[in-house]
């Protein structure tokens, strides 16, 4: 795998794909910076090699056209901060501008480019745009998982003008790393936390995990579909009535694939969608009407503790209850202090996909895990088998 450790960057302008697409609040400010600081160490790596770096990036949707809404001139000032380099901003993306003021850094400078996407060639991944970019550096280095899922200029053609001189950064080293040892290459026993509302959403992962993985914990919305699936009733809860078939199916799967499958055994129903709701402890397949689960039951938590503390190798995807209420979150802090204390006993530990990776955050089990993806839908896709567009074109 080609990365920045396989180039010398003294005196070479390294043209960084990076992902600083950070939410920010009504004053502008940014809610939560660590997409940069997951970008940072590629950046310090070649300045101190003694070059120089321009940084390129979409913030939002601004739909192809200029917007101070969506201007990446709101965040220099912090990512200045976050990387402890001043960062010059170009209000120019490609262009005479844009090109005078790359040629003009010297060793140790940063440049940050305007939003790619005030141009819809990006997202349409126009060649003369993407060849347009190519002129602003000398090494193009794609350190931006999040987005390595789009075949956008920026992503996937601007490799093609680059030829030898293109690489990974070590953002994406690390994710495509992180990737390979839950498919390829991780120590057995392994284990894939799936949890999330629907088995429709999953059934590519986890039909492609399938014959990687050992066992297969079931959480979450889509619980209730399995368990309804082999004949038991499911209440109120949510449930893919046209997805039984396919629910069997994966049960089938994995007994092809020897892989345990685990189910939760017992739930904690809610008479109502609510923080407030009235809540019981029920077995998982014997949830009456006008009743609905919502978070695993203490039964299903030793079951999943036990798996989980003899796993050396874990995935986990999505929650296994609506851990956005307080009165159904207690299943997915549980999950988190499982997979902690496995890595604490030497496991290695990915979590990724959107909610699980806002679970780990709000619950504090960030810096507990192995490695947290900063890719949802690259994540997500990488999993399900898919080569993706921005590491094919280093690949290629």
């Amino acid at each position: 795998m080609k990365t920045v450790s396989s180039f010398n960057f003294n005196q070479k302008r390294a043209l960084i794909r990076v992902d600083f697409n950070v939410p920010l609040d009504a004053e502008k400010q940014i809610t939560d910076t660590s997409r940069i600081e997951a970008a940072k160490p590629t950046i310090m790596h070649i300045l101190e090699q003694g070059g120089s770096v321009v940084l390129m990036s979409h913030l939002g949707r601004p739909g192809g056209k200029p917007s101070n809404d969506f201007s990446l001139s709101h965040i220099v000032d912090r990512v200045s901060e976050i990387i402890g380099v001043s960062v010059q901003f170009s209000e120019a993306t490609i262009g005479h501008e844009a090109e005078k003021a790359a040629s003009a850094l010297a060793p140790g400078k940063v440049l940050l480019l305007e939003n790619l996407r005030f141009f819809n060639e990006e997202t349409d991944g126009d060649e003369s745009f993407a060849e347009a970019l190519s002129k602003l550096g000398d090494i193009y280095v794609n350190d931006a998982f999040g987005t390595a899922h789009r075949a956008h200029a920026s992503t996937a053609i601007i490799a093609k003008y680059f030829g030898e001189n293109k690489c990974f950064g070590l953002l994406m080293e690390k994710e495509i790393r992180a990737i390979e040892q839950v498919l390829k290459t991780g120590e057995k026993p392994i284990t894939a936390i799936m949890g999330g509302s629907k088995v429709s959403s999953k059934i590519t992962i986890i039909e492609n995990v399938l014959p990687a993985i050992d066992h297969l914990i079931v959480g979450g919305g889509m619980t209730y579909t399995f368990v309804k699936a082999l004949g038991g009733s499911v209440g109120d809860s949510i449930c893919e009535d046209d997805k039984l078939d396919l629910a069997l199916s994966i049960l089938e799967k994995a007994k092809e694939h020897n892989v345990t499958v685990h189910i939760p055994v017992d739930v904690i129903a809610a008479d109502d969608f609510s923080e407030n709701a009235n809540t019981k402890i029920v077995d998982s397949n014997a949830i009456e009407a006008g009743w609905q689960g919502l978070d695993a039951g203490p039964k299903t938590l030793e079951q999943f503790e036990k798996v989980i503390l003899a796993s050396k190798t874990l995935l986990w995807n999505g929650p296994v209850g609506v851990f956005e209420m307080n009165a159904f979150a207690g299943g997915t802090k549980a999950i988190g202090r499982f997979v902690q204390a496995a890595t604490e006993n030497g496991a290695f530990s990915l979590v990724g996909g959107g909610d699980s990776v806002s679970a780990v955050k709000q619950f504090g089990f960030s810096d507990k895990v192995s490695y947290v993806s900063t890719g949802g839908g690259a994540m997500l896709e990488s999993l399900e088998g898919r080569t993706l567009p921005g590491v094919a074109a280093i690949l290629e």
